[in-house]
């Protein structure tokens, strides 16, 4: 299938690894050009590498901290320099860790809020202008199952995560006319270096083993198995292409069939 968004460019946030490194991975098997960032620049430099291994799309790698106000700016104009003009946002941060309620101060809240919603608020914000005046955009939001099913212990992230799909629902509506869409999607168990975070965090809490709890995660879900990062950039890759364009407003849930909800 001819997903019509070859020469395309796209900042991919955090992806030097997990699923934010997949979703670049797959734009650029499509021919999207790419900005890519991360905190840590040797890994980001590494995955610039492997991806112009195997694609000839251009590839810019740019150390930044999502939850820095200054490094987001930094980040946009260093991609429009190289790039020229964005067409597609991939909104991406590492999840808030788990814990309980009562361990959680309001630091802990303060800096949830600035890195998961105000990183897409203020990418977004940036790429809109060059969106508009081409008359084509794509912004997608890496979120989670928590927005549909509440996760144990996951306190940061079922309650920010919400916020940012409201923001999302209500952007997608006033940037609808001018052709650009805005989706979210909302992986359930993956794997990736977050669920060995929460893997043996639950270890540590209820004292078995690791591997029992990972059987035990499998087992309950329907399709019996933890999801693979690609089986969410596969997704990400379809709804930012041409063959998506009357797709906007949307949460969809990449989870083996776990979330209890119709919608």
């Amino acid at each position: 299938m001819d997903l019509s968004i070859k020469g395309k460019n796209a900042i991919v946030c955090a992806s030097s690894q997990g699923l934010g490194k997949s979703a670049a991975v797959d734009l650029a098997k499509e021919g999207v050009n790419l900005a890519i960032c991360s905190r840590n620049k040797d890994k980001i430099n590494s995955v610039k590498e492997e991806i112009e291994q195997t694609s000839e799309v251009k590839v810019v790698a740019i150390e930044a901290d999502l939850s820095s106000e200054k490094d987001i700016s930094a980040l946009f104009q260093e991609a429009k320099k190289e790039l020229k003009t964005i067409d597609i946002l991939i909104n991406n941060n590492g999840g808030p860790p788990p814990s309980t309620f009562e361990e959680l101060t309001d630091e802990d809240w303060q800096k949830t809020f600035n890195s998961t919603m105000m990183s897409a608020i203020r990418l977004s914000k940036l790429v809109l202008p060059d969106m508009k005046k081409n008359k084509w955009g794509r912004i997608i939001n890496i979120s989670s199952v928590s927005v549909k099913t509440p996760v144990n212990g996951l306190f940061l992230s079922n309650s920010i995560r919400m916020g940012v799909l409201g923001w999302a629902k209500a952007l997608s509506d006033e940037v609808a006319p001018h052709g650009i869409t805005v989706n979210s999607v909302c992986p359930g168990t993956t794997k990736t270096e977050r669920i060995e975070q929460i893997l043996n965090a639950r270890s540590e809490s209820s004292g078995k083993d690791k591997s029992e709890i990972e059987e035990a995660m499998a087992n309950s879900i329907p399709m019996l198995r933890i999801g693979e990062a690609s089986d969410l950039s596969a997704l990400i890759t379809f709804l930012a292409s041409e063959k998506a364009s009357y797709m906007t407003g949307l949460a969809v849930q990449v989870d083996g069939g776990s979330a209890r909800t119709f919608y």
